[in-house]
């Protein structure tokens, strides 16, 4: 995912000249040919991610469309009142870009895991919130966000994440996708943990249980119509997001469903407090209950506890 961002940027950067890359001190050798080929276009903060969004801010009122990117965690907390004040209460022109989704940077710790900043940037005026599932659909994210005249937050990953389209598909901000058809529960989720879904999905399909799975690659705006039609059809939904439990996806969905007075079996899985432990994304993952085990056994239970 991290590949597929550079290298739209780097697309963008060569046609316009008023795209910026920001950085704060972390991405400098994976940004080695866009600073090659575009040295104008290329500034390094330095370890100061509330200046660095500040400067954009600043950059954006003279015009210029930055993307300003460092670690998720570091962002979206610790420049928190910049991204509101300077940003997004101005409506400026910045692309922020998170990376690192959920506990992606699995051996660097809890300090690293960015498993709130949807929680904490959802209420934000003015932000479009993109957390594209795939490579080719964070390609499709930094184009749209680019077209975008307003703040932009992207959620991405770092860890040689799997492609789960097959072919080109039509990308619009704000409207999920239905990436498999089911009729007994539908499975929403959000970023490159989609993979996971599909896979549960297949699994409760040898099981007997028929999972639709939507991806909701847009968590502002909020396609509330996707989730409604999803709730009405199966009668049964499981929301799975590797964040916190609290202010997330989940919270999003169940906000549709409560205000829309709808009925439905609801459940979801997500993180807790914190990330436990350190290893491969897959491993934190499963050990802190976000497998594709845990996800059929939270279907199962909701199909036919």
């Amino acid at each position: 995912m991290r590949s597929a961002y550079l290298e739209t940027l780097y697309e963008l950067a060569g046609k316009d000249k008023n795209v910026y890359a920001i950085i704060s001190d972390n991405g400098a050798i994976v940004y080695d040919k866009y600073r090659q080929d575009f040295p104008d276009q290329f500034i390094n903060a330095g370890i100061s991610e509330a200046n660095m969004v500040a400067m954009a801010a600043g950059m954006a009122e003279r015009g210029k469309i930055p993307f300003a990117y460092t670690i998720g965690a570091f962002l979206a907390y610790r420049a928190y009142e910049f991204i509101l004040n300077d940003v997004c209460m101005m409506n400026k022109n910045v692309k922020m870009v998170g990376i690192g989704e959920g506990c992606s940077y699995s051996l660097l710790g809890a300090s690293h895991h960015t498993i709130f900043d949807l929680a904490v940037l959802r209420p934000l005026p003015n932000l479009t919130i993109l957390s594209p599932a795939s490579p080719m659909e964070v390609k499709k994210s930094v184009q749209a966000a680019y077209k975008i005249n307003g703040p932009v937050y992207i959620r991405i990953g770092t860890n040689r994440e799997p492609e789960i389209y097959d072919t080109d598909y039509d990308f619009a901000v704000g409207k999920g996708i239905k990436l498999r058809q089911g009729t007994d529960i539908a499975l929403i989720t959000t970023g490159s943990i989609a993979y996971d879904v599909l896979k549960a999905a297949d699994e409760l399909e040898k099981q007997g249980i028929s999972a639709c799975v939507i991806n909701i690659h847009t968590i502002k705006p909020f396609d509330e119509d996707i989730v409604i039609r999803s709730c009405v059809e199966t009668g049964n939904v499981c929301v799975v997001e590797e964040h916190s439990v609290i202010g997330g996806l989940g919270s999003a969905v169940a906000e549709v469903v409560a205000r829309n007075n709808i009925y439905v079996k609801f459940t979801g899985i997500g993180l807790y407090d914190f990330v436990h432990g350190y290893g491969k994304h897959d491993e934190l993952k499963k050990d802190n209950g976000l497998g594709i085990d845990a996800i059929v056994d939270a279907c199962k239970m909701v199909v036919r506890g």
